[in-house]
């Protein structure tokens, strides 16, 4: 064998060593309950994944598990409906960003029948609108028994969950909404179990998780903060991104989206900058359409203490 034959077979041989010490190196740092590896493995591991694009502007990105909330009557459900159409279509909201092709979403519907969901997306029960077909709707089966070796409906809905996205190869899952799926959700330790899953699934199954969630009452005269988020503490250390929607002072039929956190972008749309959007129902559809960029303060209830302030000036 020619001596540069002999090199190359040599320069073979080490590379497939390399290559089967890594493979061994990274099956021990997985194995345990911690995973550890260098700074720079991590770094190279994750080259090799694409960057994750925008689902819903700055606000959403793929393979997070993002939470929006919102107080009751407000439309988080309205505004979450579009985006699973949008993001079905492949097209963005306009005054939006959408960087992905169409994707397959399954939308746990627990708030509203079929003829509500019906009427919603319709010209008074006629003249429906069209949805694609890659936007899967689920609503709960009233009729089924719960097996035996599942610990209550909760226990039984989440195993659910896990089995409806393998069989539709769902990219994208939106909850609407959490009080339904675990009833305790302000209790810290129902809230940690909840949001481990739910993160573990965007791991697992590299899929992009929004979960609706309600504010219990709060006052109109304030911004809105984290801590407006029933179970707020451990929700928000569990999440990777969340916004809210607030209700504005200055017509019934305004709203405005902005930013509470986030991991994979700027804090683009804060107090100063939120997204202004009027309700409206054209034709068969009800969606928010964009209408500009404000401050939230424009939009918050003046607060008694303000009101007496202005008439004794």
């Amino acid at each position: 064998m020619a001596v540069k034959d002999k090199q190359k077979f040599s320069d073979e041989i080490n590379k497939e060593i390399q290559k089967r010490e890594l493979i061994l190196s990274n099956k021990k740092a997985e194995s345990g309950c911690l995973i550890v590896k260098t700074a720079n493995q991590w770094i190279d591991e994750a080259k090799n994944r694409p960057i994750p694009n925008m689902l819903f502007s700055q606000f959403w990105h793929e393979n997070e598990l993002c939470i929006l909330y919102a107080d009751t009557n407000i439309g988080k459900s309205i505004l979450a409906v579009q985006i699973a159409d949008s993001l079905s279509r492949g097209e963005a909201i306009p005054g939006f960003i959408n960087e992905c092709p169409p994707k397959i979403v399954l939308y746990l519907d627990f708030e509203l029948s079929d003829k509500q969901f019906e009427n919603r997306y319709s010209d008074n029960y006629q003249n429906h609108y069209h949805f694609e077909n890659g936007f899967l709707r689920a609503e709960i089966n009233a009729e089924a028994d719960i097996p035996k070796e599942h610990n209550g409906i909760e226990d039984f809905l989440t195993k659910s969950l896990e089995s409806k996205i393998l069989e539709n190869n769902a990219d994208v899952v939106i909850i609407d909404n959490l009080t339904f799926l675990k009833s305790d959700n302000e209790r810290a330790k129902d809230a940690l179990v909840l949001m481990k899953l739910l993160k573990q699934m965007t791991k697992k199954s590299n899929i992009s998780i929004l979960v609706l969630a309600h504010t219990p009452k709060r006052d109109a005269s304030k911004p809105i903060t984290k801590n407006d988020l029933a179970g707020s503490k451990m929700l928000m250390n569990f999440c990777d991104s969340s916004f809210a929607i607030g209700g504005s002072a200055l017509s019934p039929s305004l709203r405005y989206l902005l930013q509470v956190k986030q991991r994979n972008t700027e804090h683009v749309f804060h107090n100063e900058n939120v997204i202004v959007c009027e309700l409206k129902k054209e034709y068969n559809f009800l969606s928010f359409g964009f209408v500009e960029y404000g401050s939230e303060k424009e939009h918050l209830k003046q607060s008694v203490f303000n009101d007496v302030s202005d008439v004794m000036s």
